[in-house]
């Protein structure tokens, strides 16, 4: 038996969870970018055209919040690993709390246990405060099975949305949904306001089920299961999934869940099983059918990744520039360069088109030895995005193939001039200068 559409809506699901990651990272590096705000900027002389790049002292954390920039990005995507290494820099340059922070969240999506009880400590000695600190180290806990330990902890704190939210987490992992609604509605109340979303997200799973009493106590479980995995508790909402699968093999929304929190969580083979099941009980679902897509790239079964990810552009996937820089990007490693550009074509003609797309095209093309078309989409991606270096490094780069030196010099100074930290810009410079 199946959820009625009302209360499952896996359609949205990965838009659902793309939402919250979203306004997560956006309020955490707005934090991080108020902190950083004063810091000086760095200066170029330009006054030749064998210009040298020369910088002003610079606050260290100039480097930690564009790392901690880069590390949004890679979070956004997924990506957590590079996240990770991004947040390890940030905190090596002075990126003090918002740093760690987020080196912690992407610590945790990694399940590096050890990793984050050194960040943890490191927390302790920047000065963090004890309630944050307490729901990390709950999180902890609860993730290594220690629930005892985790209530411990909790019940002996001074009250705060922290520690309220982690005895939400702990009463769901337990079963016991009436003290989860209680605390998830003082979470709601409360001053913190990620969790107050988190807490929102977490409630309007109970909410649903209760508008269909006759339904299962395994499709709470799901739903449970969907909003954990929206607000990055997938290590959680695994092994309630378990329970329902065992149950009941059929479920459909449970396997995609499953799948999806199994590929979130770096266990690639494990999202493979799981997204065949879902398959299997409906072959036609564009969600299934892009999850399945990225479990076999990430098993590194190329092939069968293009063919999924075609399936689930043809079937409407959304957002489909995210099917298409996935089709892209396996393409390329599958050895398909055509159709590599052919998507990376239609990424630069979209509405949301980004630099990442404009990269995408001109190293394809230049792979194809059509330089040519690598500069015409360069000078559009210095249209496009005339105050973000990488696109003068393009420019350069694409220049330099089609035998323009000077130009290309020109534009990695002026690549340098916007971040004096692009490594690969000055690298290219100074190969010219040689």
């Amino acid at each position: 038996m199946k959820l009625p559409a009302r209360i499952i809506a896996p359609v949205l699901f990965a838009l659902l969870c793309a939402a919250t990651l979203i306004a997560f990272l956006w309020w955490q590096l707005t934090e991080s970018t108020a902190i950083l705000q004063n810091a000086s900027l760095p200066q170029a002389d330009t006054t030749n055209t064998e210009t040298t790049i020369t910088q002003a002292p610079v606050d260290p954390r100039d480097r930690a919040l564009f790392a901690l920039r880069q590390g949004d990005v890679l979070a956004l995507r997924g990506d957590w690993a590079g996240a990770e290494t991004q947040y390890e820099i940030a905190v090596e340059a002075d990126g003090g709390l918002p740093a760690l922070r987020k080196l912690a969240q992407a610590q945790l999506q990694r399940r590096n246990t050890s990793g984050i009880r050194s960040t943890i400590q490191k927390m302790k000695r920047t000065g963090a405060r004890a309630e944050d600190l307490l729901l990390l180290e709950s999180i902890v806990a609860l993730r290594s099975g220690e629930l005892v330990q985790a209530r411990t902890v909790l019940e002996a704190a001074d009250d705060s949305p922290q520690k309220h939210y982690g005895l939400v987490l702990l009463s769901i992992v337990e079963g016991n949904h009436t003290a989860a609604q209680e605390y998830t509605q003082l979470v709601i109340n409360g001053w913190e306001p990620v969790l107050r979303s988190n807490a929102r997200t977490l409630m309007a799973a109970y909410e649903e089920f209760n508008l269909f009493p006759e339904s299962q106590n395994i499709h709470l479980i799901t739903l449970l299961s969907r909003a954990l995995a929206q607000v990055q508790e997938c290590e959680l909402a695994l092994p309630l999934l378990v329970q329902v699968t065992q149950a009941k093999d059929d479920y459909r929304d449970a396997w995609i869940v499953q799948g999806y929190c199994e590929l979130t969580t770096e266990r690639p083979e494990q999202a493979l099983a799981s997204l065949e099941q879902a398959y299997n009980l409906d072959p036609q679902k564009p969600e299934t059918q892009y999850f399945l897509g990225r479990a076999y790239r990430d098993t590194k079964d190329y092939a069968n990744a293009l063919t999924f990810y075609q399936y689930a552009l043809t079937n409407g996937f959304s957002p489909e520039i995210e099917v298409r820089r996935h089709i892209a990007e396996t393409a390329r490693l599958n050895g398909n360069n055509a159709q590599a550009l052919e998507q990376y074509l239609a990424l630069t003609n979209s509405a949301d088109a980004t630099l990442e797309f404009y990269h995408g095209y001109i190293s394809t093309s230049i792979a194809m030895s059509q330089a040519e078309d690598a500069y015409n989409m360069a000078s559009q991606a210095v249209e496009a995005f005339p105050n973000d270096s990488t696109a003068y490094e393009l420019l350069g780069w694409a220049a330099e193939e089609i035998g323009q030196e000077e130009e290309a010099r020109k534009a990695y100074q002026q690549a340098l001039e916007i971040n004096p930290y692009l490594e690969s810009a000055k690298e290219k410079l100074e190969g010219l200068r040689q």
